[in-house]
């Protein structure tokens, strides 16, 4: 008998249904876009940069193994919006990698890391644990995103370019949290064992690449020894009140056998930022169109 929590409907509120979005990043946004602080900007930045093949690598992986509830519409459906959800993030994140690209970031190069790592994990493990590291991959992006839509002060402290990118990516994440998930449980052979596997190896990965690449990012930046904004951006980041000190208790449920994705029910963030999203977006246009 499966260890895995019984699966939870999707909230009735939440329709997984891709967006394009055609962002624009241009001269006018500041250089230093999150709470005017190198140390934060490049953190978030250096986290763009996995994001467009990381997208990518969740799309192959989910679509593998749809023919496994090929019967269910609705099951079909919420597929279907995850892998356009996904599609228009891995768009818009390379748009802004290459706005970092021209300001002298290492950005490609940050991307072609994350592809090799991904490349990797498609040539030594087979299917079933490349979705087991995408369920893991998306609690990571799913707990992220709640931190920012409950976090005002970090979305706040964001240009208003970026908030809207990064407002719009956490909604969706919310939305489609639990579709790899759900997928997983109903693969023939799936288990907790391998879960936790894909889980420890990708936070480690996931750890020292971000690392690597914010570093990298200070020190192109020529921030590599402005002590001060290390100062802050440890503080913001891994302080008592910190944005990933504060996701670890959402991050360690996800050892509990019984975890479901939406145990964290949160969707009521969704209508919430909805509204909100389109507000950014008229006052981005209209600071563009000026």
């Amino acid at each position: 008998m499966s260890v895995f929590q019984k699966r939870l409907a999707t909230p009735a509120n939440i329709t997984i249904k891709p967006y394009r979005m055609d962002f624009k990043f241009g001269e006018d946004i500041p250089k230093y876009w999150c709470d005017n602080d190198p140390c934060l900007t490049h953190f978030i930045g250096a986290l763009s940069t996995f994001f467009p093949d990381g997208e990518r690598f969740f799309v192959d992986a989910v679509r593998h193994f749809r023919h496994v509830v090929q019967h269910d519409k609705s099951r079909q459906q919420e597929i279907s919006g995850f892998i356009g959800q996904e599609a228009m993030h891995a768009k818009e994140h390379e748009s802004l990698n290459q706005m970092m690209e021209q300001r002298g970031l290492p950005a490609k190069s940050a991307a072609k890391a994350a592809l090799r790592l991904l490349n990797g994990g498609r040539r030594r493990f087979p299917a079933r644990m490349q979705l087991a590291a995408t369920v893991a991959l998306e609690h990571f992006t799913a707990i992220l995103a709640h931190r920012l839509l409950t976090d005002t002060e970090l979305m706040n402290s964001m240009d208003d370019s970026i908030r809207a990118v990064w407002m719009w990516h956490a909604i969706e994440e919310t939305e489609h949290k639990a579709v790899a998930f759900d997928l997983y449980k109903d693969v023939k052979g799936n288990n907790y064992a391998e879960l936790m596997f894909a889980m420890v190896l990708v936070s480690a990965l996931l750890a020292v690449t971000t690392a690597r690449y914010h570093v990298r990012f200070m020190a192109a930046d020529g921030q590599l020894f402005n002590l001060k904004s290390w100062a802050f951006g440890a503080k913001k980041l891994v302080g008592r009140r910190g944005i990933l000190t504060g996701l670890i208790p959402d991050y360690l449920d996800f050892f509990k056998p019984s975890f479901h994705p939406w145990q964290h029910a949160n969707s009521e963030l969704v209508d919430f930022w909805r509204a909100r999203l389109d507000e950014a977006l008229i006052k981005v246009k209209a600071q563009q169109a000026a």
